[in-house]
């Protein structure tokens, strides 16, 4: 079988943990990226043959934590010039959140990064559209905001970052949504965002329909970005995140899915957020992460054959 995965394995990854759950309801996340570094997450990418180091954990200064869109705003841009940084230098940025806030700043920051190449197309696994602009969200939060602001709508405090950055609408593409409110519903099928939702996901299978996913977001010359909110999967299988939604995915058929693309070269970087230890049940949600490492990273060779249903 031929090794896709050597491109990122000849290419040293660093991991940057953001510390932040300002963002949402449930602050428990911003211990996820600490937990995950005692769990010694970069020495098990080490043994799977990569170059891998923790970058500085980001974390929100403690002045400006009574000012949620303020410590939004500046954690975002130092994540943002930290990302771009890491691509500049040739090395591949995994962000390991904190929560989905932190998307604004990575995403910004490699689509700044690879410019000269085309924009940056992304795929958003979530169990949430977090498309809201400040008009249509009913809570107010922020995490619920930052594909609109990736999009270039939203507070001018969030999209003017890495100098106003924006994602192509037509290669960006939300898989796996099953929670969402019709005011950003209504916003991304005005933009001709792609959205895959559970129950077409349940009807044709996760396998076709990621494929079909991954195909969209390769339309952008820059490379494509994955990234990941645990609360796709199911809580039976991803108990430790910060909005759990009963009936997503089950693990294993998301994660065999995503190693089909592993070690794909057009990849960009790879974020994964939302874990909340805090809610976590024997470890289980902190394994997935892992294994969803291992899949986008190593691919197919990573994983055993699924059981049979």
């Amino acid at each position: 079988m031929r090794d896709h995965s050597l491109p990122h394995r000849q290419k040293p990854l660093q991991v940057v943990g953001v510390a932040s759950g300002c963002g949402a309801r449930d602050t428990g996340c911003e211990a996820g990226a600490d937990v995950l570094r005692a769990m010694r997450l970069t020495a098990r990418l080490r043994s799977r043959g990569f170059r891998a180091r923790w970058a500085p954990v980001i974390r929100p200064a403690a002045a400006y934590r009574g000012d949620v869109l303020e410590c939004v705003r500046r954690t975002c841009l130092r994540l943002s010039r930290r990302v771009e940084r890491i691509v500049r230098h040739g090395d591949f940025p995994i962000v390991v959140g904190g929560d989905h806030t932190c998307a604004i700043g990575t995403w910004k920051g490699v689509a700044r990064a690879h410019a000269d190449r085309g924009m940056l197309g992304l795929l958003w696994i979530d169990a949430h559209m977090d498309a809201h602009t400040p008009q249509t969200s009913e809570s107010g939060m922020l995490h619920g905001m930052p594909v609109a602001s990736l999009l270039g709508y939203g507070y001018p405090e969030l999209t003017s970052i890495a100098d106003g950055a924006r994602l192509d609408p037509g290669c960006v593409c939300l898989y796996g949504v099953r929670s969402f409110e019709r005011g950003e519903a209504q916003f991304l099928e005005r933009l001709g965002v792609r959205v895959f939702f559970m129950e077409e996901i349940a009807q044709r299978g996760v396998a076709q329909t990621l494929r079909e996913a991954v195909a969209l977001v390769c339309c952008a010359g820059g490379g494509y970005g994955v990234t990941l909110d645990l609360d796709a999967i199911d809580p039976s299988d991803a108990p430790g995140v910060g909005s759990p939604a009963e009936g997503g995915m089950r693990a294993a058929d998301l994660l065999c899915a995503l190693a089909e693309h592993g070690g794909d070269p057009r990849l960009a970087g790879i974020e994964i957020v939302e874990y909340n230890p805090y809610r976590d049940r024997h470890a289980a949600t902190a394994g997935v992460v892992g294994d969803a490492l291992d899949a986008l990273l190593l691919g197919q060779s990573a994983l055993a054959a699924p059981a049979a249903a």
